[in-house]
């Protein structure tokens, strides 16, 4: 088969049917693949529909400006149709949204504002505001608006409600889906309903969204794409019979669990519907069918659900064992004394003889010898001194207080190891801490070598 267009691709997904995580319920539960669309999400479906109704009702003409408020996903499939279109896009996003998303974007050439998560939707700060005010001062710029678009929920009422339909041969009992414009729950819903009334709807939720607790205040959460602090004029709740809603822990770990058991990678937002549709499922029995929308690929989240400094960081950890910093502290061989450190008042050519002496390339700096972390004042490295004697060759003479970089990092000895090793990215070392004191200095060099003799253990 050849497409004439990328667009060509979208729909049609497969199902899939989940024989591990949901092998302890009773009734079937099929999983529909929304990130194999061509921008790896259900968001695709709705990009192209969109921009063709606003060319046809002259809203958008050749050499407009697309401006969106996003999550990411919508961006995705407005930026496919755009780039094949030749349109110039704008898009808004939270800052909570991952950084991978927004790489994606700016490879299709669009351009990403970033805006404030914590702040209400009629704040002039919030992302939907801010693309208010962007589709106003742009000539010739228009906004879809996927919140208020009812292209929205038409296009799943087109496509997505009716593939559920055809391929379950009409056998569909329940369908779950998470709710964020409510575009896909709505459109999908209508089009079941109207064929096999008695099919129940459930709206998976994040905590601290306003669709299933209209009576709480929203909160922020982590789950990307789902839940609002608003209720969208593309969503019609009266579709839905039931909402479910789960946390970001139960959502992330269900996902991680989804990608390493059933082999599909997937997003936080996949987790929260399978996690409702298996709490749905416990009161089913054998003979009902249990469709669930996997709404988007996981290669968005790769530096947050599926990072362990990032799971650690917000208290999701699977591991049972954590790694802490003071293991590897507690490996180091050798003659070298815990903390070599100079001090912030020693010429800058002592310096370098400590360093050479002990055979290492950077040092706290210190401005005095009490062993209290309060004292660590700066810290001198190889590198930055090369660069300051080259240029300036009497700062060998100088104190080390004029030529000293930054402090190293600090870390707890009790920290995961995931700590330490973010702080390394930045930084050659870091000092080891507990208490208020200095316990050590952990290098790249002592973490790899340490990690490179346990890889070689476990085997």
């Amino acid at each position: 088969m050849v497409l004439e267009t990328f667009l060509d691709a979208v729909g049609n997904t497969p199902m899939v049917r989940l024989s591990r995580v949901a092998s302890g319920v009773r009734p079937t539960i099929l999983a529909k693949l929304e990130m194999l669309n061509p921008g790896g999400s259900v968001k695709d479906r709705i990009g192209l529909r969109m921009i063709e109704a606003a060319e046809r009702a002259g809203h958008l003409r050749a050499g407009g400006t697309i401006v969106e408020p996003t999550s990411g996903n919508t961006g995705h499939g407005l930026a496919i149709a755009a780039a094949i279109k030749g349109y110039r896009c704008i898009f808004v996003m939270p800052d909570k949204m991952s950084q991978e998303k927004v790489a994606l974007l700016r490879a299709y050439g669009a351009e990403v504002v970033i805006t404030p998560t914590a702040v209400a939707p009629e704040s002039p700060e919030s992302y939907y505001r801010v693309a208010d005010r962007l589709t106003e001062e742009i000539p010739g710029a228009y906004q879809p608006n996927q919140y208020f678009n009812q292209e929205n929920p038409a296009t799943h009422y087109d496509t997505t409600g009716p593939e559920i339909w055809e391929q379950t041969d009409g056998g569909v009992d329940v369908v779950v889906a998470g709710i964020g414009t409510g575009g896909t729950i709505t459109g999908v819903a209508r089009y079941l309903k109207e064929r096999k009334p008695e099919v129940i709807v459930v709206g998976a939720d994040p905590e601290g969204s306003v669709f299933s607790a209209p009576e709480e205040d929203p909160k922020p959460y982590l789950v990307e794409g789902i839940g609002e602090d608003f209720w969208p004029e593309t969503f019609d709740p009266s579709m839905v019979d039931r909402y479910v809603r789960v946390s970001d822990r139960d959502s992330l770990l269900l996902a991680r669990r989804i990608t390493r058991e059933e082999g599909i990678l997937v997003g936080g937002s996949t987790g929260t519907a399978l996690h409702a549709a298996l709490e749905v499922a416990r009161d089913l029995d054998e003979s009902k069918t249990i469709v669930v929308i996997f709404p988007d690929t996981g290669r968005n989240y790769l530096s947050k659900l599926y990072s362990e400094s990032w799971m650690l960081q917000y208290g999701f950890a699977e591991l049972p064992e954590i790694l802490r910093v003071e293991e590897i502290l507690s490996s180091k061989g050798g003659d070298l004394p815990p903390v070599v450190s100079v001090g912030a008042h020693e010429k800058v050519r002592h310096a370098i003889d400590t360093l050479q002496q002990h055979n290492i390339s950077q040092a706290p700096v210190a401005r005095d010898d009490s062993g209290d972390v309060a004292a660590l004042v700066g810290s001198i490295r190889e590198r930055t001194l090369l660069d300051r004697i080259f240029r300036d060759p009497d700062a060998l003479q100088a104190d080390v207080a004029e030529v000293m970089a930054p402090p190293l990092p600090l870390v707890d000895s009790a920290e995961p190891v995931e700590v330490a090793f973010e702080r390394l990215q930045q930084a050659p070392a870091v000092v080891v801490t507990h208490d208020g004191r200095s316990l050590g200095v952990l290098t790249r060099s002592d973490l790899l070598e340490f990690l490179a003799h346990r890889g070689r253990a476990a085997r």
